[in-house]
């Protein structure tokens, strides 16, 4: 192809998918490096760095540090348009019996965000090709955003303590830095664990959730001695799980609600009545009625463990995850080019009700923004389980990064129409001011006293 030549949308694609095909063993070479290297949120210096590395050696500018592992890189096309965000998940979790997990933290990438870092770095490679920059219009931000797992609530909320960050997601505290203010829609794909047949899924929404930290406090005493002049925190907490446990059987199966926590403090010492018990607790449903419906239960069940043993109750209220908005137009660009790359029997679209009852970030993005999250059953085992690997690269990689850049190129070429259509029919749930605002005001807590 002579250098300055009018290309096709099919040249295009073509250039796209040859850029990725040279560089395969290195993109997948990447997401296995972050898999033995797993980082929990807000820490993830060492994946961050190297994707950095990766997005400067394409000769891209890498702002760094941003809500303290973040990164974000723009790439310019000859002609102005919207600008579409191609975004990866730095973190892992904390599951300790996986075999790649981290023998001092316990972290392992148990939910294939390695693979993100691949995905995206193939869309750079392939976007930054010299063909496509007169064919363009806009430009293509390339974003990596840290702790999409929400864990390790305690410490993330002593962080909140000392000003070094407001919300405890990477997406919900870059939307408070302003990090999408100049992004006008944003994609991603996640690695989910299939059934054995090579699949992208598109479609469906996700669970909303709102995350308790529960600090039941009651006072110490001999546990032998004098238990009787003890309070013990930990029957408060007990006894409000326990009550948690009755509120089960009132759950609609069509909310795919969920109730899930676990201690993370039940005491000092076996002989000392437990004064001080850390409960990390978090509610789950498709619709905002029903989780505030869930919600309210699950709070009363707290005081109720207070009250029985005449505890005080410290609920912290953090504002979780909002529910999945595909957009309908970007998901149509998407499917024609997962067809392409895997083929349409391998396509698989989900109606918009349907959760696969887990939570992410990126419902918050989905809120303000045109944006999409599809799947690529490129996993076999339990997603957050001690078995969850991923079975293929090509599929978890390679085949995500032709189709989003095959995406992009779509709605940015022809002067960029696909996406200004996008732009025009796009009516977002509400402004980015109402939603910070919004999630802010949510932080709430509230002190029991059970006395």
């Amino acid at each position: 192809m002579a250098s300055g030549a009018i290309i096709t949308g099919t040249e295009a694609r073509s250039v796209a998918f040859s850029a990725v095909d040279r560089v395969t063993r290195e993109l997948v070479g990447t997401a296995k490096k972050i898999y033995v290297e797993p980082e929990v949120g807000f820490r993830e210096r060492k994946t961050s760095a190297r994707i950095a590395r990766s997005l400067r050696g394409l000769g891209l500018t890498v702002e760094e540090g941003i809500a303290h592992t973040g990164l974000k890189a723009v790439y310019e096309f000859d002609r102005p348009g919207p600008r579409v965000a191609v975004i990866c998940e730095l973190d892992a979790l904390r599951v300790p019996s996986h075999s790649g997990s981290d023998p001092d933290t316990g972290a392992a990438h148990a939910c294939g965000h390695h693979t993100q870092a691949g995905m995206m770095l193939g869309v750079a490679h392939a976007l930054t090709q010299p063909e496509l920059r007169g064919l363009l219009s806009g430009s293509v931000a390339f974003i990596a955003t840290p702790a999409e797992e929400f864990i390790d609530v305690s410490e993330r909320l002593e962080m909140r303590k000392a000003g070094l960050l407001q919300f405890l997601s990477g997406k919900q505290e870059m939307l408070r830095l302003g990090t999408f203010d100049d992004i006008d829609m944003a994609m991603m794909m996640h690695t989910a664990s299939g059934d054995g047949s090579p699949r992208i899924t598109v479609g469906g929404t996700s669970n909303a959730h709102i995350v308790h930290h529960v600090r039941f406090v009651g006072r110490s005493a001999h546990a032998g001695g004098a238990p009787d002049r003890g309070i013990n925190a930990l029957q408060a907490a007990m006894l409000a799980i326990n009550a948690i446990n009755t509120q089960r059987e009132t759950l609609q199966e069509k909310h795919i609600a969920r109730i899930h926590g676990i201690i993370t403090k039940g005491g000092t010492a076996v002989n000392a009545v437990p004064d001080n018990v850390v409960y990390e607790g978090r509610v789950r449903a498709m619709q905002a009625d029903a989780l505030a419906d869930l919600n309210e239960k699950v709070l009363r069940c707290y005081r109720a463990g207070a009250l029985g043993v005449g505890a005080n109750v410290e609920i912290t209220t953090i504002p979780g995850y909002l529910s999945m908005q595909n957009n309908v137009e970007m998901q149509d660009v998407f499917s024609r080019n997962a067809e392409l790359v895997v083929g349409a029997s391998n396509l698989r679209c989900t109606e918009d009700a349907e959760s696969r009852g887990g939570s992410t970030d990126m419902g918050d993005l989905s809120t303000v923004m045109p944006a999409i999250h599809p799947y690529t059953s490129a996993a076999m085992g339990t997603g957050h389980g001690p078995d969850y690997v991923i079975a293929d690269y090509d599929l978890a990689v390679v085949a995500p990064a032709k189709i989003m850049s095959a995406t992009v190129i779509d709605l940015l070429s022809n002067d960029a129409s696909g996406a200004k259509r996008v732009l025009e029919n796009y009516r977002p749930v509400m402004s980015r001011a109402k939603y910070l605002a919004m999630q802010a005001e949510r932080f709430q807590t509230e002190l029991y006293k059970g006395v």
